[in-house]
């Protein structure tokens, strides 16, 4: 037996089962009532039961009484031919029971092909299955969107493989010539060499940053179960605290409301959430600009906002700028990656946080995310 009949099999023994059985019952039934029927044949109490005359024949000529079919003179010979016949649709309901079951398994078949053709290469052909609106439909519907949802990680999976090689190839060509130039420079002096050095080490640096930057994000998108209680207001007043010099030196205005918030989560990363999201604040901010912090907890929530001036985002650049390597100008060697708001989503995605982002009229952008309490 193909193990792709074992199905079709089974349906087939239960069609058959089925009818069998309901032969076999409405066998017993017919026997059961005629069993319990009365005797018609018999009179009033005391009155001998007389046939009725026949025209055209004398008294001598009456037609003798039919025998009695009901009661206890029920002949089982009278079960025979039903018996036979129910015998002779044993045979009949599996091939009828294998035909059915091969029509109704027919979908299924249709999408298990057209599955085991799809790949990586061909994530974007869907199974299409047509026909009324039943549950076969409804599974081939399900599954086409979850192959929606597959071509669409898929892609940002390449597309994150791709920028990311591409960042960690910049610094490398960087590192080449600056090996290389003293090299074949005949008059390098000592004083080259070290700027060279200097600038290998801030390349290093650099890349070591962005490394740190992958291996959060990919370990913020599996730390679901982790945590423990923590006050967020504490994780946001360490993180300002430990910002207040960059935001003297860049002339900007700290605006918090920080009340008490108490979450489950993991600290560590909660820090880096918070510190991304005022680092992104104060980097992308304008000159004399303002920063402006907000956490508390209400309504069995935690809720964090941090807005900041600066240039005006296009609405619909909003979205694009939560996706790995993207931001609204590139710097060369600013130290930025373009990973910070891609790894705050993916933090708030493992903590069950809900992440609105808006940009302002005036320029700028404003980011809160709600947190269970």
């Amino acid at each position: 037996m193909r193990p792709s009949n074992r199905l079709r099999w089974r349906l087939t023994l239960l069609y058959c089962l089925v009818t069998v059985v309901s032969g076999a019952v409405l066998l017993i039934i017919v026997a059961s009532l005629n069993g319990a029927l009365p005797d018609r044949s018999v009179g009033p109490p005391g009155a001998a039961a007389v046939p009725p005359p026949v025209p055209g024949l004398g008294r001598e000529e009456i037609p003798e009484k039919p025998p009695d079919l009901t009661g206890d003179d029920f002949p089982d010979e009278m079960l025979v031919v039903p018996g036979i016949a129910l015998l002779l649709m044993v045979p009949l309901s599996l091939g009828f029971g294998w035909l059915i079951a091969g029509r109704m398994l027919r979908p299924i078949r249709t999408m298990s092909g057209s599955l085991q053709r799809i790949s990586g290469r061909n994530v974007h052909e869907r199974l299409a299955l047509t026909g009324p609106r039943d549950e076969f439909k409804h599974l081939a519907d399900t599954i086409d969107g979850l192959l929606g949802r597959l071509e669409v990680a898929l892609d940002g999976h390449k597309r994150f493989v791709a920028n990311a090689a591409h960042e960690l190839r910049t610094p490398l060509t960087v590192e080449h010539a600056l090996l290389e130039e003293p090299l074949i420079d005949p008059d390098a002096t000592t004083e080259s060499y070290r700027a060279n050095f200097e600038q290998l080490l801030a390349i290093n640096r650099h890349r070591g940053e962005l490394l740190e930057s992958l291996l959060t994000l990919a370990g913020s998108e599996s730390a679901r179960d982790e945590g423990e209680p923590l006050d967020l207001d504490e994780v946001v007043t360490t993180a300002l605290a430990e910002r207040s010099a960059e935001l003297q030196r860049h002339d900007l205005r700290l605006q918090t409301v920080i009340r008490p918030a108490t979450m489950v989560g993991d600290r560590m990363l909660l820090a880096r959430l918070v510190a991304n999201l005022l680092d992104n604040a104060i980097h992308y901010n304008e000159p004399a600009g303002a920063v402006e912090v907000h956490v508390r907890g209400i309504d069995g929530h935690v809720r964090l906002i941090v807005a900041n001036t600066g240039a005006v985002v296009p609405p619909e650049q909003v979205e694009r700028l939560f996706e790995p390597f993207q931001r609204m100008r590139r710097v060369a060697d600013d130290g930025h990656h373009g990973l910070g708001l891609s790894i705050v989503r993916a933090i708030a995605v493992a903590h069950a946080a809900h992440l609105t982002a808006q940009s302002r009229p005036g320029g700028g952008l404003t980011v809160e995310l709600h947190f269970p309490a």
